[in-house]
């Protein structure tokens, strides 16, 4: 194919797509809910959106989260149809537009640390799901969120037909992987969710009406409207095997190192816990739980070192509990050395251990505490799921998060292990 064949075809490919309300599988209910995951932001947050098409995420952003939207594309129409739609909106003070590659982020745009929230929903394949999260780390400021959303096979055995397909186009990978590559980069990961099959008819209503109406014989307009048929016969044939999920990260605080407890911290572990809190009872809890096999799963207690060979500063650990016959998870207990207390040491061992559940395919963890604490993990009310303990505690205090709403969440009451003693 020469050039001018290629930029030929480019422009029919484009020209199907111009005025389309989205470019990807997606809708404003996603959006939001992503955007949720990513936790409480600054009152006007510094937002990146890369690959922003005609902006429909940009434009709810800046209108919803009251950001200050840099939103970034190559293809200049779209740009231009974002700037008409957020003077129309009157969030034109709010939507600055870049042209620009997302695989080339550099100059006075994009300095270092300057934006609260990185959003990029449906275009990281272009440079690659593992290229964007070692590339886009740097643009986060501190306590920053990346939001992500990639296509995922969503069955453990696609089919051949649906393979060759997607091997042409980009290199899927099970949700799983991609979780555990982002914790591999150094990121928390926030939330996972597979989107709905509504958000791909979002994208693939308007798509299908466009190409019915197209005119075939425009220069390049039979290639685009082959490779298009090709797309959604695809997935109204194999759109089980395969979707887009969302993926918001964080990346870990420098200052702590998270690991999994080695037999060699037994120790300092107990020290910890001893320390940090009134009675001996937790230090003796966590002794219990080890010696039991239906409760101890390893890997699933976490240490946070004040430096990658410094000491114990905290620790947290999760148990097998069951909801009636359900597995879940107990978080209990999480403690932090006295003198390392409001530092983040907490909040660290907190989200690599529940980082290392989502790796394990968990789905649920349930925990008793201080819920101003936990809700800034996505901890919510145990109660909205049915879900309660089988003993008298305050509603807010009991809480539960789901790690895996692909799983239905069991309802009825906690069973602890033994050591608990509840």
């Amino acid at each position: 194919m020469t050039d001018n064949d290629h930029a030929v075809r480019s422009e029919a490919f484009f020209s199907l797509h111009h005025r389309l309300p989205r470019q990807s599988p997606g809708s404003d209910a996603t959006t939001r809910q992503l955007l949720g995951l990513a936790g409480p932001l600054p009152r006007r947050p510094r937002v990146l959106d890369l690959g922003c098409g005609p902006g429909r995420a940009a434009l709810l952003l800046a209108a919803e989260a009251g950001a200050e939207v840099t939103a970034v594309d190559l293809h200049e129409p779209f740009l231009g149809e974002l700037r008409e739609a957020a003077a129309a909106r009157g969030l034109g003070d709010r939507v600055r537009t870049v042209r620009a590659d997302m695989a080339e982020l550099s100059g006075a745009d994009f300095p270092d640390g300057s934006f609260d929230l990185v959003w990029a929903e449906g275009s990281a394949y272009i440079i690659g799901f593992d290229t964007a999260l070692r590339d886009w780390k740097r643009l986060l400021a501190p306590g920053g969120s990346l939001v992500v959303s990639e296509c995922v096979w969503t069955t453990d055995a696609p089919t051949a037909e649906a393979r060759a397909f997607w091997e042409r186009e980009a290199s899927l990978r099970p949700v799983a992987a991609n979780t555990a590559a982002a914790v591999a980069a150094g990121y928390h990961v926030l939330g996972v969710r597979v989107q709905p099959d509504s958000d791909w008819d979002e994208y693939y209503g308007p798509l299908a009406e466009r190409v019915a109406a197209a005119d075939a014989t425009a220069p390049g307009m039979a290639w685009a409207l082959a490779a298009t048929r090709e797309e959604l016969a695809v997935r109204r044939a194999h759109g089980a095997e395969y979707g887009y999920a969302g993926y918001v990260l964080r990346p870990a605080d420098p200052r702590w190192t998270t690991r999994p407890e080695t037999a060699a911290d037994g120790a300092a572990v107990h020290a910890v816990n001893t320390a940090a809190f009134p009675t001996p009872d937790e230090a003796a809890l966590v002794d219990a739980l080890r010696t039991d096999p239906a409760a101890w799963l390893p890997g699933l207690g976490q240490v946070a070192l004040d430096g990658p060979d410094g000491d114990v500063a905290a620790y947290a650990l999760l148990t097998r509990c069951r909801v009636g016959n359900a597995p879940a998870l107990a978080l209990a207990p999480v403690a932090t050395a006295p003198e390392h207390q409001g530092q983040g040491a907490g909040q660290a061992v907190v989200r690599a251990v529940l980082d290392a559940a989502r790796l394990r395919g968990e789905s649920l963890v349930l925990v008793l505490g201080h819920p101003g604490y936990y809700a800034r993990f996505g901890f919510v009310p145990a109660s909205r799921h049915g879900i309660r303990p089988g003993f008298d505690v305050p509603d807010e205090a009991m809480m539960a998060l789901v790690l895996d709403d692909s799983v239905p969440v069991p309802h009825g009451t906690i069973r602890y292990p033994a050591a608990f003693g509840v």
